[in-house]
């Protein structure tokens, strides 16, 4: 019988599942570092691609706005998806969408990598997008209602958080790596093997948790929320490129607009709703989610500014603009992996205002160093964003997926991970925008430095709105399930009370995700580097 990653859906002092008292942590052990291996794997994905855009754009014959596409697309299915993927995982099994989007994912790597043409290798990374966009929030969700509320959970999501974070500088290092000494196709490949493996080994180290009953899926609002994420994806991808009063960029926000509105319609009058909207009134959801896109705003927008200014005006090749990134991938590691911990002492709150703060502070003085062309001066604010942001991120997806019912974690998980997608969309298209425009405009800073500075405002604002919208004593310590948690200012006295419960495992044919057996069924749950601004960056040598 396989073991749940790290636990069952309890508090800490449940009991442990039957059987050989040695086999369990191993078990244990491994369905955890499975999961890990394979959020490593798409984090890395989303960066190793980007690296290896001009040798696409080179071998293929494609044009700069064709190539771009191969990012594009797969922003566009992943953000659309994500959604889409968590809920279907909360409705027809979550390990069942892990392995099938690992199944996608690597078959369209393969694909990929076999690609003759520009148009099949951008269909593949769309497919690509697919599978990410089931994986990504099943993954999330398995940690989460397999882990007790408190310090194990926040234990578990600090490795999580700090996998990414390794995963993201590892892919500039390794896409570097690959198209320098082997070839652009390698950056796919190298997925094909980890994602089919993984597929192999999650029906072995992860339980079924399929509802085992017939569910119906809200088929209207899935494809309105789906079709609005993507269309504001797109909008906001496209409108650096091709103007933000094109027709094209406002007709896809328009439509984004449009088909959000409709999406609202359907779930307040779908007798069972992809999304209960009831959930997205919790001030604690809601602050979480919004500091996410501010969060994958400012990250996405520090990755386009420093890469443009390594490579255009310091003159860096790929492999050495991932490892002049290295600073900030290992602080990102220690700050996420040393989450759980901070929270147990100071709470959600705290650790969220401080670390979105040291992003901010970050930023601004990476803005402060660029006046100079001296690595050593830059190290200081990698080091503070690496930290802030991954610190920030943990402490994120804490407070949006504490005290949600098992039932809709797959759900909390999409929308955490569409939140920083989205995030990051923006991001990229203002610090693309604010490039072009400085250079041209012939401004006193230069359109690196000024990007930068703005993008270290949205630290800021994630540290106001985690200051109002965070209970002061989310989970500052691991609560026993008797022990109800403090009210965060959202909904009922019942409904906070219940939510501070931990619930008991899903329990499907007799048996819950932890193998441990009861007397009766029942059931219980990219952004790449823009080619605006390129040019002008290049021209003002800042």
């Amino acid at each position: 019988m396989p073991w749940s990653p790290v636990g069952g859906s309890r508090t800490d002092a449940d009991p442990a599942p039957e059987g050989p008292r040695s086999s369990v942590p191993r078990h244990r052990t491994a369905a955890l570092a499975l999961i890990l291996t394979v959020a490593f794997m798409v984090v890395l994905d989303f960066s190793i691609v980007n690296v290896a855009l001009a040798s696409i754009e080179r071998e293929l014959h494609a044009g700069t706005a064709a190539a771009q596409w191969v990012i594009t697309a797969y922003a566009i299915t992943f953000g659309g998806l994500l959604v889409l993927g968590g809920r279907i995982g909360d409705l027809f099994g979550r390990r069942r969408m892990f392995t099938l989007g690992l199944v996608l994912f690597s078959l369209a790597s393969l694909s990929g990598g076999l690609a003759t043409s520009i148009g099949v290798l951008i269909a593949a990374r769309a497919v690509q997008g697919v599978g990410a966009a089931l994986v990504a929030p099943a993954a999330l969700s398995l940690i989460t209602t397999s882990t007790p509320v408190g310090h194990a959970r926040n234990r578990a999501l600090g490795y999580y958080g700090a996998t990414a974070s390794i995963g993201f500088v590892a892919g500039l290092v390794f896409g570097g790596v690959l198209v320098q000494f082997v070839d652009w196709r390698g950056v796919l490949w190298v997925n094909v093997p980890i994602g089919l493996i993984a597929a192999a080994l999650a029906p072995v180290l992860i339980a079924d948790d399929s509802r085992g009953v017939r569910t119906s899926l809200d088929v209207g609002g899935a494809l309105l929320v789906t079709g609005a994420i993507a269309a504001l994806v797109y909008g906001v991808s496209e409108g650096p490129e091709l103007g933000w009063t094109s027709a094209t960029a406002l007709g896809a926000l328009a439509m984004a607009l449009v088909l959000g509105a409709g999406f609202v319609y359907v779930e307040q009058r779908h007798p069972t709703p992809l999304v209960r909207l009831g959930m997205l009134r919790r001030r604690r959801l809601r602050s979480a989610n919004v500091a996410m896109v501010l969060l994958g705003a400012w990250s996405a927008g520090e990755l386009l500014t420093v890469t443009l200014f390594f490579q255009l005006v310091l003159h860096y090749s790929a492999l050495t603009t991932g490892l002049a990134m290295a600073p900030q991938g290992i602080m990102g590691f220690l700050g996420a992996s040393r989450g759980a911990s901070i929270v147990r002492h100071v709470g959600v709150r705290s650790l969220m205002i401080a670390s979105a703060g040291a992003a901010a502070m970050g930023l601004f003085l990476l803005g402060v160093s660029f006046a100079s062309h001296e690595y050593a001066l830059y190290v200081p604010g990698f080091m503070l964003v690496g930290f802030g942001t991954a610190a920030s991120a943990f402490g994120a997806t804490v407070a949006a997926t504490h005290g949600v019912e098992d039932s809709e974690q797959g759900l909390a998980g999409g929308l955490i991970n569409m939140s920083r997608q989205v995030g990051a969309a923006v991001g990229v298209a203002l610090s693309a925008a604010i490039i072009g425009t400085g250079a041209s405009s012939g401004g006193s800073i230069g359109p690196d430095r000024a990007s930068l500075f703005f993008v270290a405002s949205f630290g800021v604002l994630a540290a106001v709105m985690a200051a109002r919208g965070i209970g002061a004593r989310l989970a500052p310590a691991a609560r026993t399930a008797s022990e109800p948690h403090e009210s965060d200012q959202t909904g009922s006295r019942a409904a906070v009370a219940n939510a501070a419960v931990a619930k008991p495992s899903p329990v499907v044919g007799g048996v819950d995700v932890m193998g441990r057996s009861h007397p009766r069924p029942a059931v219980g749950c990219g952004t790449s580097p823009a080619r605006v601004g390129a040019s002008a960056l290049c021209a003002s040598g800042s």
